[in-house]
């Protein structure tokens, strides 16, 4: 991701921060729940989030790990850690939570640090060059043997039917990228060539648009 695409999306996201919820995550939450679920969490587990952007997925992590746990987050937004914080504060979870604006292609924890890693509708905001650095950033923070799971808008399969909305998405991205920020990638290609070992898959749609949920093993 370059400075100045990085730069566009952090602006984006803090102008829609305060609306976001009401944007996207009523069509978002099912699919990101779905992700939460499939990574097991347990109590006592120490859990990273990247792109946490308004925090729901942040208080579900918090409320599994309890009081023994820690849930870690990653945000490019100012405006998203505000809108989070507040969320924060108001349910004041047992667990630690610790949240920081920093860049996902440079993780700012040490080696071996999380038990887990999550993300949901992120992967694919940035380019295809940076996802694998990404990916690999994961595998560093993460245990032995840690799980991740990613949710994201996915790839239709070969021989599924494309339809109207997801071409039409897929032209928006390609002509205004400031308008449509992701596109559908190949998940569990992607998570599989960076190293983990892919163990689950789950098909979802929103909008008639392909959601994948990849759950997978350092």
């Amino acid at each position: 991701m370059s400075d100045a695409h990085h730069e566009s999306n952090r602006h984006f996201y803090d102008r829609i921060a305060g609306a976001y919820d009401l944007i996207a995550d009523a069509n978002e939450r099912a699919a990101r729940q779905a992700g939460v679920s499939a990574l097991a969490v347990t109590p006592g587990e120490s859990v990273l989030e990247l792109g946490f952007g308004t925090g729901n997925e942040v208080l579900d992590l918090a409320r599994l790990v309890g009081p023994t746990g820690t849930v870690a987050g990653v945000d490019i937004s100012p405006g998203m850690l505000a809108v989070t914080e507040r969320k924060i504060a108001a349910a004041a979870p047992a667990a630690k939570v610790d949240l920081r604006v920093a860049d996902a292609r440079s993780l700012p924890f040490a080696d071996a640090s999380f038990d887990e890693t999550y993300t949901s509708f992120t992967l694919e905001l940035f380019p295809a060059a940076d996802i694998p650095v990404v990916l690999t950033e994961v595998r560093r923070v993460l245990k032995p043997g840690g799980r991740l799971a990613v949710v994201s808008m996915a790839t239709v399969r070969p021989g599924h039917h494309v339809s109207a909305l997801e071409r039409t998405y897929v032209w928006m991205h390609r002509h205004f990228p400031h308008l449509v920020d992701c596109r559908p990638i190949d998940t569990e290609a992607l998570v599989a060539a960076a190293g983990f070992t892919v163990a689950a898959v789950a098909d979802r749609e929103i909008w008639t648009m392909p959601v994948r949920v990849v759950t997978a093993k350092k």
